[in-house]
């Protein structure tokens, strides 16, 4: 029995997400199932799929993962995949959302789905299709039941790295695309017009103050010591940053 972790872009207004809930609830009874994500990037599947891949680490090393942020969905161009990657199994659309974690991962493989459900609506594919393949996954149904192998993924000129805002959480800190690990922290950035140091700690900075540090996913994060840096920059996804 594996774990399977819901990242989406539906939010938790509305039916979508316990929706979702009821059907893993019925067709993997006693499987853990965790809201890794409901915010991702709204129908932005490029800025999502750098968060996807770092939100996983805390994850089992064999859970599954139910992936949708999907624009295109209802689109006959738009396949329906599962990738395998390090041992993880990542289930949801072919659009580049599970693009960065194949890239990071030692070993990938993707599969088309084939199965189909008995019912399946135009709009609403993360509760019909892709749920119930989960589900299936989740409690033993062999994958090759399920999907046939294909190449990989058609986003080589993705980049890795993303040098804009990709989220901004409840406390207005600006997530950006960028990995942290190459850059020191006595660099600046410029992000709105506005060049803004580094530091460790909020509390390495006064009060009020705009500042950048790595964050726990080791991506770059601009914040505001006790302030809302969205708010202050007037900041959202897709503002660029600079080094």
């Amino acid at each position: 029995m594996r774990m399977i972790a819901l990242f989406t872009d539906f939010t938790l207004n509305g039916p979508y997400v316990g929706q979702m809930h009821a059907v893993l609830g019925q067709l993997a009874p006693g499987v853990c199932l965790v809201d890794l994500m409901h915010d991702a990037p709204r129908c932005d599947p490029r800025a999502a799929a750098c968060l996807l891949a770092r939100i996983v680490a805390p994850l089992p090393d064999d859970a599954l993962v139910l992936a949708v942020v999907d624009p295109g969905v209802g689109d006959p161009g738009r396949r329906a995949v599962v990738l395998e990657a390090d041992g993880r199994r990542f289930v949801g659309p072919d659009n580049g959302l599970l693009e960065s974690v194949a890239r990071t991962a030692k070993l990938s493989r993707w599969w088309q789905i084939t199965w189909q459900p008995p019912q399946l609506s135009d709009s609403f594919h993360g509760r019909d299709l892709f749920a119930p393949v989960a589900a299936q996954l989740a409690t033993g149904t062999p994958l090759e039941q399920l999907a046939h192998m294909i190449p990989a993924g058609h986003f080589a000129d993705w980049p890795t790295e993303l040098a804009e805002v990709i989220y901004v959480d409840a406390f207005g800190n600006l997530i950006t695309g960028l990995d942290a690990g190459d850059i020191d922290v006595s660099a600046r950035l410029v992000i709105a017009g506005n060049t803004v140091a580094g530091a460790r700690t909020f509390s390495a900075v006064p009060e009020g103050e705009l500042f950048w540090y790595h964050n726990s996913m080791g991506l770059v994060e601009i914040a505001q010591n006790r302030g809302n840096a969205a708010l202050s920059l007037g900041c959202g996804i897709g503002t660029p940053v600079e080094l």
